[in-house]
């Protein structure tokens, strides 16, 4: 009912859905399953003794699964990681698919799955690259020969970055001079894209348009001078 009928007529995002729906859930399995002693004529007074007994050895044999299931409630209620995120934990990066009561499903780009205990992502250091948007910068570092017009080049850098459609125009892109390098000036082209998933799309095509307009006007990426001027052929 939750997730065909009420939750497409509402503006909540993915990842408020789907933690109202896992503890919906979770808490039906709970009055389902009480009901369900009661039905049989379990005393339920008997019952919480019995429990209460077993508790202590079952949190010393079930730690690892109990330290889980609280890290879950603790992402599904406080949401550092949502559904739909793209986060990096213990060297693996992928989108968050699913957030369960004992653990997460990430997908990597190479749609493989990845289930990490809740744990790992209450206890770890996890980057969240769309906790704040979805908004990412692009560093592109360029290296160019001495004796170059580092004027021309940070124009033609800038209009690399503008003329690509996916590259925002606020932020403003910039170019920093980097450096005096051993044998060439280091620049670095900084933009923002509006998808982090086109980061790396981006940053390809800003490569090739660069390399193109750097031919194009004869300025040399590595060496100590720039190329010499192509030669007119005589009529």
């Amino acid at each position: 009912f939750l997730a065909k009928r009420l939750f497409p007529q509402t503006r909540l995002d993915r990842g408020v859905k789907d933690a109202v729906h896992t503890l919906f859930g979770f808490t039906g399995v709970i009055i389902a399953t009480l009901t369900a002693l009661g039905t049989l004529g379990l005393d339920m007074q008997k019952l919480a003794i019995v429990a209460g007994a077993l508790s202590v050895g079952i949190g010393f044999g079930l730690q690892a699964v109990v330290n889980n299931f609280v890290s879950g409630l603790i992402l599904l209620f406080e949401r550092p990681v949502r559904v739909g995120d793209l986060i990096e934990v213990s060297g693996q990066q992928g989108l968050v698919k699913k957030i369960r009561v004992r653990s997460t499903e990430m997908e990597t780009a190479q749609f493989a799955s990845i289930v990490v205990p809740n744990s790992k992502l209450i206890t770890e250091t996890v980057v969240n690259w769309t906790l704040g948007g979805r908004s990412v910068r692009v560093e592109v570092h360029v290296s160019v020969a001495y004796g170059s017009d580092t004027a021309l080049v940070k124009k033609l850098l800038l209009d690399a970055a503008a003329e690509h459609p996916q590259v925002r125009k606020r932020p403003d892109p910039q170019v920093l001079f980097k450096d005096f390098g051993a044998s060439a000036l280091d620049f670095e082209l900084r933009c923002f894209v509006r998808d982090i998933t086109d980061k790396s799309v981006v940053g390809s095509d800003l490569r090739f348009a660069i390399d193109k307009v750097l031919r194009d006007n004869r300025i040399e990426r590595t060496g100590h001078k720039p190329l010499p001027p192509v030669a007119t052929p005589a009529a």
